[in-house]
């Protein structure tokens, strides 16, 4: 019975290895015809996927030159008018006071903002402030808003007029840049719904200076606040004298110096939308200059002729000279764009054309420098015959931004006052 048992068995097993034998021969069999194919078939070579080369990323030239930036606050109310004009009849002396100014040996951007504050003319829900211009360096604009300006009675918001120049102008990023707010006026420092203490703190967290200029007693402006002001935000305190009357000594210089501007102002090549009306907004100013003084348009002059007064936005010559547009892109304006002289030449024309202006410009501007440099020291010894007088808007503005240049690392040249 046992043998019996065992013999089923074995059959079982033998059947079972006799599968496990053909089947692993079956496997070999077929990885043999698999290899016999791959010997057989040719091989397939797939082309190398064709890699086009990168364009050259091309960064924007950074902007190295270092950056002078002022915001003037100027109070319109009622008592204002000779604050008023001080300022529009000395704009252009402050500015080249500052004209031989370098940080490493590298002449600095200016750029100008203005605002009027405490006219009853201005938006109540606003402050009563208003901002004429942004940072700007085109001048013109600040002279056009200066002789914009009226006055009438109001309410001085000093700090509200701080915090607003803080938050609605484009502050510069370096830390090694002069960025001041200078705000005058001749009311208590204290009025109006925000604190000067939080406008300034709001202006030191930016690195602005906040300088102070009273209209009136120096010791009046500090019972007012106006010196404890400028103290907490790293400025200057300054009283002056706003109904002091600017007196512009003529020299002889200063026929040919405005002979060589109206011949400056046809360098001029205007382009884009705003071409001719730039244009006409430059000789405006020199017209209104001159209506106060030859001696004051004598100033501007000199202000024309040096490195702050650019008008790259609407002058093709200071546009190149700057780098917004290649000479090559001259022939990428349309007619309308350009002045009307241009209008039939020819490529290569209109080039030499701005290249020609450019040149006049240079000559032009030198003459001027060298003129206005003996008409400085004419008038110098002039001023040493008249008696001391108290302190205008030009002399706080400069002694302030001195103060800042030095900490700022800038080189100021001696330059000989031209009043």
């Amino acid at each position: 019975m046992e043998s019996q048992i065992k013999q089923p068995a074995k059959n079982m097993v033998s059947i079972a290895v006799s599968l496990l034998l053909t089947s692993a021969s079956l496997s070999v069999n077929a990885q043999n015809q698999q290899l016999e194919q791959q010997q057989v078939r040719p091989a397939v070579v797939m082309p190398k996927p064709k890699i086009e080369p990168m364009p050259p990323v091309i960064s924007p030239k950074p902007n190295t030159k270092p950056k002078i930036q002022i915001a003037i606050l100027l109070d319109t109310s009622g008592s204002m008018d000779g604050l008023i004009n001080q300022t529009r009849n000395q704009l252009w002396q402050v500015v080249n006071e500052f004209s031989t100014a370098k940080r490493n040996g590298v002449a600095p951007i200016l750029e100008v903002a203005l605002f009027d504050y405490g006219n009853t003319k201005n938006p109540q829900d606003k402050g009563y402030i208003r901002k004429l211009n942004n940072f700007t360096t085109e001048l013109d604009r600040v002279s056009e808003g200066l002789f914009s300006l009226t006055t009438n009675g109001g309410d001085e918001y000093c700090g509200y007029a701080i915090k607003t120049a803080v938050e609605q102008l484009q502050w510069s990023q370096s830390p090694n840049d002069i960025k001041s707010i200078f705000i005058a006026g001749n009311e208590p420092f204290t009025q109006g719904p925000i604190h000067f203490q939080e406008a300034i703190a709001a202006a030191k967290k930016k690195g602005i200076s906040v300088n102070t200029i009273y209209a009136g007693d120096y010791k009046e402006g500090v019972n007012g606040s106006w010196k404890s002001g400028a103290l907490i935000a790293d400025g200057s305190y300054m009283s002056i004298d706003a109904n002091q009357r600017v007196v512009h000594v003529e020299a002889p210089q200063d026929k040919e110096i405005a002979e060589l501007n109206a011949k400056l102002n046809q360098t001029y090549v205007p382009y884009g939308e705003t071409g001719k009306e730039s244009a006409m907004r430059q000789m405006e100013q020199d017209r209104r200059t001159n209506q106060i003084s030859g001696a004051l348009l004598a100033k501007r002059a000199k202000t024309k002729s040096s490195t702050y007064y650019n008008n790259k936005s609407w002058d093709l010559v200071d546009a190149i000279e700057e780098g917004e547009v290649s000479v090559g892109q001259i022939a990428e304006f349309q007619e309308q764009d350009l002045p009307e002289e241009m209008h039939d030449m020819s490529v290569e024309e209109k080039k030499d054309y701005v290249i020609q202006k450019a040149e006049e410009r240079k000559a032009i501007q030198e003459k001027i420098i060298v003129l206005g440099s003996r008409r400085a020291a004419y008038v110098a010894e002039k001023r040493k015959e008249q008696a001391a007088a108290a302190p205008t808007m030009d002399q706080a503005l400069s002694a302030a931004i001195k103060k800042q240049a030095e900490k700022k690392s800038f080189s100021l040249e001696a330059e000989v006052k031209q009043n």
